[in-house]
């Protein structure tokens, strides 16, 4: 089956992105770029947006989103709007409070509401994040943990979903919140210093540097390939009637500690570079938080049934095609912040 009769759902749609030139982004925009569709990629000043051609019809706006009036005029035109604009560090939103809820929730609200008063029924999907969950005791973890946020991002974040859910009970839109794991893999690199770290500790070993890992790096994580994750978005437009109104834990299912993880960063990196290098452990810093040290594996089965959606990349094989995409493209290694061990 070819992505053009995969993707048939988005054929004549006209499908609205924020943090349009973002990494989640870019992946689902390239998955569509073969479909005949139209993609409006919406960002902030300033950014710069991946290049596709194909049958879709991409238009860009940069735009601050954080001014309400602004979506007056693009939400009309819209029949699915996939919402990853976000700020993602946890560090800066327990800074800066009330500047993390002016970019995680007030622009949804705007887009909710605005969505409300256009009566289309929009389909609205939005990027959560699994730490809503804070820090959880069981694993593999699924929709019935209880949520207990233990960040502010982590609060904001699990609001903007109770807005979602609230204005599809009210069938005001049809929407869907995907919990993302670790995501990983090729495209532009986080702006957020404690996001990204995967990818970060690739590039650090593509450019020889040592690698390190907190203590022993014990902390264990779900890796989900970057196009795994933009798939699941397009399954749940797709399934919307089966997603409506929920949110679902979306990962690969495997578990990799942190030392696993970057032990396999510098193998792949030798298999290809010829030299591994070191990973070392150091303390963790007194600026840790404690979501940061936390063990988390997703069970996804909730989505995979509603959608029909798996994970296809291993760990292993995801690391080797974010290798491949840095070497071919210089430019993304220069957008990677600095590393943490997030």
């Amino acid at each position: 089956m070819t992505d053009n009769d995969r993707f048939h759902f988005y054929h004549g749609k006209r499908i609205l992105v924020t943090g349009g030139a973002g990494y989640l982004a870019s992946n689902l925009v390239r998955l569509l770029q073969d479909v005949d569709c139209h993609i409006t990629r919406l960002d902030r000043p300033n950014a710069t947006f991946e290049s596709f051609s194909g049958k879709a019809h991409i238009m860009d706006i940069c735009a601050d989103v954080t001014y309400n009036d602004f979506w007056k005029n693009v939400i009309p035109e819209a029949d699915i709007i996939f919402h990853f604009a976000a700020q993602t560090s946890a560090r800066l939103s327990n800074e800066q409070p009330l500047l993390d809820l002016s970019i995680n929730v007030l622009p949804l609200l705007c887009i909710l509401e605005e969505c409300r008063c256009r009566s289309k029924n929009v389909i609205v999907l939005f990027a959560g994040t699994v730490t809503e969950a804070g820090l959880t005791t069981m694993l593999p973890v699924n929709e019935s943990h209880r949520d207990r946020p233990i960040t502010v991002y982590d609060i904001h974040k699990l609001t903007a979903e109770k807005y979602v859910e609230f204005y599809t009970e009210m069938g005001f839109i049809r929407g869907a919140v995907l919990r993302l794991s670790n995501v990983y893999g090729p495209g532009p690199s986080s702006s957020s210093a404690d996001r990204g770290i995967l990818n970060g500790m690739i590039l650090k070993a593509l450019k020889g540097e040592s690698l390190t890992v907190y203590e022993r790096g014990e902390w264990m994580r779900d890796y989900l390939f970057v196009e795994d994750a933009a798939e699941a978005f397009l399954s749940a437009g797709k399934h919307i009637d089966s997603v409506k109104g929920q949110h679902f834990v979306v990962g690969s299912g495997q578990g990799h500690s942190l030392h696993d993880a970057f032990h396999l960063v510098a193998d792949r990196v030798a298999a290809i570079m010829g030299q591994r290098v070191e990973v070392i452990q150091v303390p963790p810093p007194p600026s840790l938080l404690p979501i940061e040290a936390r063990h988390f594996v997703a069970d996804s089965s909730k989505f995979k049934s509603a959608t029909g959606w798996f994970a296809r990349y291993f760990l292993k094989e995801g690391i080797d095609r974010t290798i491949e995409h840095y070497l071919k493209n210089p430019f993304d290694t220069k957008r990677q912040s600095r590393n943490e061990n997030r």
